[in-house]
């Protein structure tokens, strides 16, 4: 039995700024640290020894792994870096402000954007490309790993961790866009040697 967890970056600044972010490189703000010295804690209390961390190519995700490892005492933890686990790309509407974009296209419109499973905004992807992008790679790299009894942090972003929980825990379309992933708020999967889910635990953070 191995151990993945799963941990969304801490707030960015452009989610204080309510902004689609997508892959520009946006820093995380003093809330976000925060946020990942909180994870960090609560990794450390659950005494998880990490073998490997993986995290995508935005500096968000590097610099929320960064404070978890600091707080792990685990500066040493070899980290892999890919691109397959970035955040979706939102295309033409990074960098728009999301009451703004509303007003522009139209409530419905964005909604459709924002929560549809295979609708992509212009020049962007839909979580299903998303999927797409990231699961071969999770496949390839990640899981056999967990399968294999190895204990894997991942830092990553919103809807390319929905891609693998979507695919982990066999959810619909329908079921993964209602799933909300908090920033810092790690949920933690046993996993058995078929790939199967033994136990699922969420963040117990306050």
């Amino acid at each position: 039995m191995g151990k993945l967890v799963l941990v969304r970056h801490g707030q960015s600044q452009w989610n204080l700024e309510n902004r689609f972010t997508g892959w520009v490189d946006v820093p995380i703000t003093p809330l976000g640290e925060v946020e990942a010295h909180r994870a960090g804690k609560e990794l450390k209390a659950a005494d998880i020894k990490f073998d490997l961390a993986f995290v995508s190519e935005l500096i968000r995700a590097n610099q929320t792994l960064e404070v978890i490892l600091d707080e792990l005492g685990r500066k040493d933890l070899p980290v892999k870096k890919d691109k397959a686990l970035n955040e979706r790309h939102y295309g033409d509407l990074q960098g728009l402000d999301k009451a703004e974009t509303i007003k522009k296209f139209g409530e419905a419109q964005v909604h459709i954007w924002r929560r549809s499973f295979d609708v992509k905004p212009p020049n962007g992807e839909s979580l299903k490309d998303t999927a797409d992008r990231t699961l071969p790679y999770f496949h390839a790299e990640i899981l056999p790993l967990v399968k294999g009894s190895k204990n894997i942090l991942v830092s990553a972003h919103g809807n390319s961790l929905r891609a693998i929980i979507m695919d982990l825990e066999k959810l619909t379309p329908d079921q993964i866009m209602k799933v909300e992933i908090g920033t810092c708020r790690p949920i933690t999967y046993d996993i058995g040697p078929k790939g199967e889910i033994l136990s699922k635990a969420l963040s117990t953070a306050a």
